[in-house]
């Protein structure tokens, strides 16, 4: 069912929704048992948790595991092999996904998801292996759409709960540099349904991370464009809880191994359309580091 502003959860709902999501988080941290790399020795594997509906990441093609994490995954197993442990991998719902890492259910989340502030008061993240910056997405054909100042006053569409709301404030600054403010902001279930009613004119543009955008185009490039950046830079990268600082630097030396082979930039190509050979090559572990990192100082 398409979702239009009319329709849409009540800001206030959303808001608790958010407050209760993080909540849940953190204590699952602390109330779960994460386990360290000696743990996953110990019992032999590492456990990672997937999602299977985030396309390029991590989708399903007539049933079966399909994207970069999905090819990465191969890389992951013959790395871990090497220091005597399996990996395996549990495919969820996202919704669920980081609540089950950090209660220590699962040890990684082996997904896309993006680093934040709220985030980062419960995980760590492993060096990150795409842009995550922040565009905004119009119809095609669109010509009152082009740089922030045509934005202004329009209406924009985004999920609730995502990334993407914590960073607005960067494109409202953005705005007020130009001397006008944002329009009205709806916030929706699911992607889908922003782009639904993107598609239907109910929205004026919609903003989403750097890969999902031009997977968009990519795959429906005759309904919709990529406009301009709405923020500064955003970091794509895998969650670790904060209680494992050993298996974060086993990540740490897996990401340095495949980006010296090249795998890295092989599949990045692949995957997302072009190579990011910029990205920081240490963890991120602090909102202050963030945001330094995100030029957002």
């Amino acid at each position: 069912m398409k979702h239009s502003s009319k329709d849409s959860i009540p800001a206030k709902s959303l808001g608790l929704l958010r407050k209760m999501t993080l909540a849940t988080l953190v204590l699952s941290a602390s109330f779960g048992a994460q386990a360290d790399l000696a743990d996953v020795k110990s019992k032999g594997f590492l456990s990672v948790a997937t999602e299977d509906d985030y396309a390029p990441f991590n989708f399903i093609v007539d049933g079966k595991p399909e994207g970069f994490h999905k090819d990465l995954l191969v890389e992951l197993k013959a790395y871990a092999k090497e220091q005597k442990f399996d990996v395996k991998q549990d495919i969820l719902p996202w919704t669920g996904l980081l609540a089950s890492v950090s209660s220590g259910q699962y040890d990684l989340a082996f997904t896309g998801a993006l680093v934040t502030d709220e985030r980062l008061r419960v995980f760590n993240f492993a060096p990150p292996f795409a842009s995550a910056q922040h565009f905004y997405v119009k119809r095609a054909g669109d010509e009152r759409l082009s740089d922030i100042a045509s934005l202004c006053g329009k209406t924009v569409g985004l999920q609730a709960g995502s990334a993407l709301l914590a960073r607005l404030p960067e494109l409202k600054k953005m705005m007020a540099a130009q001397g006008c403010e944002i329009g009205k902001v709806v916030e929706y279930p699911s992607y889908p349904e922003v782009y639904a009613d993107l598609a239907n004119g109910r929205l004026d543009y919609a903003i989403n991370a750097l890969i999902s955008v031009n997977d968009l185009v990519k795959t429906r490039g005759d309904t919709f464009a990529k406009g301009v950046a709405v923020s500064g830079a955003g970091f794509a990268a895998w969650p670790v809880p904060k209680g494992s600082p050993e298996l974060l630097t086993f990540l740490t030396g897996f990401m340095d191994h495949i980006r010296a082979n090249g795998r890295l930039a092989a599949l990045q190509t692949q995957w997302f359309g072009e190579a990011f050979p910029d990205m920081p090559k240490a963890p991120i572990t602090d909102v202050g580091q963030f945001h330094t990192l995100a030029g957002m100082q």
